[in-house]
């Protein structure tokens, strides 16, 4: 893309003047309207050019699980895009079954004297894990910020989404299309977002019928395995904690003869990048990852930068995306 001084000046909200020394490297310009001149930059997806590149300030850790859920890349990217527009270079750690330990990530990171870590769905979304490894973080000023989950006892910024509303109105669209035998699967529950979805799924099937609950791996094999045997306990409808499981979901009708979405509802969560294009087109619960990722990022910025940062955990609400995975509830014959 050829870049333009109009169309820069335009966006950042300065002279044409101001965005050439900004680009040539010029002084004169004061930090934040050359911070404004670099974000117009990144978001007319022009490249910064090579001076610029090499103006890192520093190195910010960016700790994330396995891959293989594209919601986890949606987070890295995000979170990734508002570090480098601040002028910070994210260092990925993946973890990987078997790999390098988050506690070993963080060691290496350290040594590297990084400015601070994002944790994305780490140890800290674990009940059994101790939480005392985040506060000899804080205590030695090293600035953290999380996602997804919040280590109990430390004062230290984190962002969700909130899990118990996103199953409730799961249940809620499932009730409201006439299903009262509605399945919940799930992962482990010694993590946080699984305990909250069980109990927003409580919550919801009051009234509307027996809970049954289904916990397993997370992903497609899991979500595979879980919904077959609520199928054969009799559920019409599942509510899955990820997309993933959703397609094994979808799967394990398809082996039991039933038609999604006349014969089985499925319902996952998370709105990953491509689900719209399955077979059928997923329901899901959207959880906002760009606006929880960039609250996160933005929030371990202004503590490296010395302001004030929330102490506690944001929960952000996410927005049911009906598609053509739930229908109305299979006749009784």
């Amino acid at each position: 893309m050829r870049l333009r001084l109009s169309d820069i000046a335009r966006q950042a909200g300065v002279s044409e003047a101001t965005v050439s020394r900004v680009l040539n490297d010029k002084p004169g310009v004061g930090q934040q309207t050359r911070q404004s001149v670099l974000t117009a930059l990144d978001v007319l997806g022009y490249e910064r050019p090579q001076a610029l590149r090499k103006h890192a300030i520093g190195l910010i850790g960016l700790v994330v699980p396995e891959l293989e859920n594209p919601i986890f890349p949606l987070y890295a990217q995000t979170i990734s895009n508002v570090l480098a527009g601040s002028g910070y270079t994210p260092v990925l750690c993946t973890q990987t079954p078997g790999g390098v330990s988050e506690d070993e990530f963080v060691e290496m990171l350290r040594e590297r004297a990084v400015a601070g870590i994002i944790f994305v769905s780490g140890l800290h979304a674990d009940t059994t894990a101790s939480t005392a490894r985040y506060q000899e973080l804080k205590d030695k000023r090293l600035p953290v910020a999380f996602v997804t989950g919040h280590p109990e006892g430390v004062e230290a910024a984190s962002f969700s989404c909130d899990d118990t509303v996103a199953a409730r109105i799961a249940v809620d669209h499932l009730a409201g299309l006439g299903h009262t035998r509605i399945g919940l699967v799930s992962g482990p529950d010694r993590y946080w977002p699984v305990r909250r979805k069980i109990s927003g799924y409580r919550a919801a099937m009051q009234g509307v019928g027996p809970e049954l609950i289904e916990l397993t791996l997370f992903g497609e094999q899991g979500g595979h395995a879980a919904a077959t045997r609520l199928i054969d306990r009799g559920a019409t409808a599942v509510v899955c904690g990820s997309d993933m499981m959703a397609l094994g979901a979808i799967r394990a009708a398809e082996e039991r003869g039933l038609t999604v979405p006349q014969g089985f509802s499925v319902v996952g969560y998370d709105d990953s990048p491509l689900i719209a294009h399955t077979n059928p087109p997923l329901t899901t619960v959207r959880q906002p990852v760009r606006d929880i990722a960039t609250a996160a990022a933005r929030a371990l910025l202004d503590e490296i930068a010395g302001q004030p940062t929330p102490s506690s955990e944001y929960l952000f609400r996410p927005e049911l995306v009906v598609r053509g995975s739930t229908g109305a509830a299979p006749r009784e014959d």
